[in-house]
């Protein structure tokens, strides 16, 4: 799992991502809470969300274009410093009339982020390359993102409470510039070698993921199950008032959700490079529908929490299985692009999925959205089964 960090470049750009990471989650708790505490507005709270998501929707296209035209190691830095420039406006958002200074902050933080992750991804397999390297860092990036949503949530929640928010967001500005000195200390040339390529416009993304057959079956897969895991991550709060018995059993689960992304990232470091990516991605998306299904029929939590382990583990294997695929198929000069759009196409699969799940539940019953979440995972699992061989041959032909 550690042979990445062998490379200096990935050590830096692993360090870089890590603090930026830590920053960004430390933001997640504490936001909606100071804005409910300035406004007492569960709509006004709701819209911190809402400026969350929109740029991914908008311009995640756009961001591909950016991590295939420029050099993709400046694109990561002036990301850390414009995110770091946007975090320190929100000091700015002292009271109720000037809350719209933190959505524009919020908005523009999300935007260096969508400018960020892009370049990020299609960096790292010109830092490692494309063999055992790649799933090492892909590993450990996993166990990073496992850790932070861990950790740092509460902890900002804390520093908020005992150290206010103006201490908050300079921890935050300040993790965005580390990052960007960190990024900055990597070397110039596997940069400048991606940096140099063909014209790359808007349609360009789309134009290359249908030119691709790995690019075309993962695309839905990986839509459909994040819809489906965003809809029943809706219900979970509603599901642990009701079903466990209040915020304290249902932030036990969320921190055993944590624990199972940190053993995913463990697991899936021996299995994908090992295990053909279409039976992979099938067990572990259907081993995650079993665990979701176990979890919302559990009634205490010595069934829920190792449900939320094996939700959290199979989980992060079901995201880094076609993360690593695409890495591997996909030639680097376009592998912004097709990571924009994937990044894109996640943001609206969770957006609709959270919108799904709890409408249903409230027009049927919270069971029946439970089991047809479950079924769409099992079967998008199924489907990958079909789709990817297929894939595979095609690219084989081409």
């Amino acid at each position: 799992m550690l042979e990445a960090l062998k490379v200096r470049d990935f050590r830096l750009l692993w360090t870089g991502r890590t603090v930026s990471l830590l920053g960004s989650w430390l933001l997640v708790i504490a936001i909606p809470a100071h804005v409910h505490a300035l406004t007492g507005s569960l709509l006004a709270t709701g819209l911190t969300l809402v400026a969350e998501y929109l740029p991914p929707l908008l311009l995640g296209p756009f961001a591909g274009v950016v991590a295939d035209r420029w050099d993709r190691r400046r694109v990561m830095i002036t990301a850390d410093l414009f995110r770091a420039a946007a975090v320190a406006l929100m000091l700015c958002a002292t009271a109720g009339h000037s809350l719209w200074l933190l959505y524009a902050a919020l908005i523009a933080e999300s935007t260096g982020a969508v400018l960020f992750r892009p370049a990020a991804q299609a960096h790292i397999p010109a830092v490692v390359g494309t063999g055992s390297g790649l799933s090492s860092a892909n590993s450990l990036n996993a166990a990073v993102d496992g850790t932070v949503r861990l950790v740092a949530p509460p902890l900002g929640a804390v520093v908020l409470t005992f150290a206010g928010f103006p201490a908050l967001i300079w921890i935050d500005v300040a993790s965005y510039l580390v990052s960007a000195a960190v990024i900055a200390m990597t070397g110039r040339t596997a940069a400048q070698a991606v940096g140099k390529r063909a014209p790359a416009d808007l349609a360009g993304g789309w134009q290359a993921v249908r030119r691709l057959p790995i690019a075309m079956a993962l695309l839905p897969l990986t839509a459909v199950f994040l819809a489906a895991n965003a809809s029943l991550s809706a219900l979970l709060v509603p599901f642990g008032i009701r079903q466990l018995g209040g915020s304290e059993q249902i932030g036990l689960v969320v921190s055993a959700l944590g624990i199972g992304f940190l053993l995913g990232a463990v697991a899936i470091r021996g299995l994908v490079d090992r295990v053909r990516p279409s039976f992979l991605l099938a067990a572990t998306q259907l081993a995650t529908a079993a665990a979701f299904f176990v979890l919302f029929s559990s009634t205490s939590l010595v069934v829920a929490v190792p449900a939320g382990v094996a939700i959290g583990m199979f989980g992060s294997m079901t995201l880094v299985t076609p993360q690593t695929a695409l890495q591997r198929a996909v030639p680097n000069e376009v592998l912004g692009r097709i990571s924009a759009v994937f990044l894109t196409a996640e943001a609206l699969a969770t957006l609709i999925g959270a919108l799904a799940g709890p409408l249903l539940a409230q027009a049927v019953s919270l069971s029946a959205a439970v089991v047809v979440a479950c079924v769409v995972t099992a079967g998008g699992a199924l489907a990958g089964l079909a789709l990817m061989p297929r894939a595979a041959q095609a690219e084989c032909v081409g």
